[in-house]
């Protein structure tokens, strides 16, 4: 879970790099098989961390509790 803007830069630059990632094996893969394989890791953790800034985009920072 993302909980402040930092940790949002730091997500931002991982999916970018998982993306430049997948962009690599797409290119360099030629078995279909090994390709799918291979990219559905990717993809469901670039997945995963989209999800994450959209929800920490979807609130205001007033609307977060402060930590206990």
């Amino acid at each position: 879970m993302i909980e402040n803007d930092q940790e949002l830069e730091a997500t931002l630059e991982r999916i970018r790099h998982f993306q430049a990632q997948l962009a690599h094996l797409r290119r360099m893969e030629i078995n279909p098989t090994n390709y799918r394989l291979s990219a559905s890791g990717f993809i469901a953790e670039i997945d995963k961390m989209q999800l994450q800034v959209r929800e920490y985009l979807s609130v205001l920072p007033s609307q977060v509790a402060a930590p206990a």
